[in-house]
């Protein structure tokens, strides 16, 4: 089963994209052909600042590595590495109708944040679908904001192999049923655009500041705590199970602890969880020519994976001729 998945390089990684994404794709190794890369065309919709991008697409490809993607059972490139995505979210753009981009949650929840509205932002979802399609992907793992995406390139999968014949493969998301939607500092989804997120990697005082911004209501110390609703304990909860989880529920139940000693729970819970893959981190951050290699090696491994499925759409399409 092929199995894919990218990530923006807009800024830092933050446990949203781990849970969401990475973690499934990392897991997916030992039993699926994985494909992961780094989306910086999609990152353009955000960072303008050339220097600021070419220095988040290496860090964000260190954070990859560090955080457990294998190139030697996954294919790990960068989007702009290869460019027969490009050529083909031209192509399904001609199958793309515009109301179906209309519809896009993420476009609308963006605009209506005053992020600048334009074509890249707008036509995101089917350079996505390029992303998907082009590999033959069957599974993409996604947090719950961007199923609505991968529904979009069945969409255009469906139209485009109706056209020419069953050429595209019709992708499936997956999505982690308890992690659907991590939440930020507020309450809101994680998300970079937001503002509200936890960082994975960083100085250890400055990751507790951040969590202790976690919006909680305002209970007594002595009085019990609700905690299926709480934005501390939700997050804690992807980094436990078993009696380790019981065990912070009755302490909820109990009373006697404000939500400031659950905060710095979770800061201490964090911290162990990735103390491995700072680690790692570290090692990559000093062999950066390492990393290019990988991600060269990789970009070669894609190219010579999207050939033929490009080579069918140029025949299929006149293209070739």
């Amino acid at each position: 089963m092929r199995v894919l998945t990218g990530i923006q390089p807009s800024g830092d990684l933050h446990i949203g994209n781990y849970f969401g994404s990475i973690k499934q794709m990392v897991d997916a190794q030992r039993t699926s052909q994985t494909f992961a890369f780094i989306a910086n065309y999609h990152a353009q919709t955000s960072v303008t600042d050339g220097k600021r991008l070419s220095e988040l697409t290496m860090q964000c490809a260190t954070d990859f590595l560090a955080l457990g993607i294998d190139p030697d059972k996954s294919t790990f490139w960068v989007q702009s590495d290869v460019k027969e995505v490009l050529e083909l979210y031209w192509v399904l753009s001609s199958f793309t109708p515009m109301g179906l981009l209309e519809r896009a949650h993420s476009y609308k929840d963006k605009t209506a944040r005053g992020q600048a509205t334009n074509h890249s932002l707008f036509s995101y979802p089917v350079l996505m679908a390029a992303d998907i399609l082009l590999f033959n992907s069957e599974v993409v793992p996604v947090g719950k904001d961007q199923i609505q995406h991968v529904e979009i390139a069945r969409d255009i999968a469906t139209k485009f192999n109706n056209q020419y014949g069953e050429i595209l493969v019709i992708p499936e998301f997956r999505v982690q049923e308890d992690v659907q939607t991590v939440p930020g500092i507020d309450g809101q989804k994680m998300s970079k655009s937001y503002g509200n997120i936890v960082n994975i990697f960083g100085e250890e005082k400055k990751q507790l500041k951040t969590i202790k911004k976690i919006v909680t209501e305002n209970v007594a110390m002595q009085e019990p705590k609700e905690y299926a609703n709480c934005n501390v304990y939700n997050m804690a909860k992807l980094f436990l199970e078993g009696d380790n989880l019981l065990e912070l529920q009755e302490r909820y139940k109990k009373g006697g602890e404000g939500h400031g000693h659950f905060k710095i729970y979770l800061g201490e819970v964090m911290w162990e969880y990735f103390r491995e893959f700072r680690e790692k981190r570290e090692y990559f951050e000093n062999n950066q020519d390492e990393v290019r290699n990988i991600l060269n090696i990789g970009a070669n491994k894609a190219r010579e994976i999207a050939q033929p499925t490009i080579e069918k759409i140029r025949s299929a399409t006149g293209i070739r001729y």
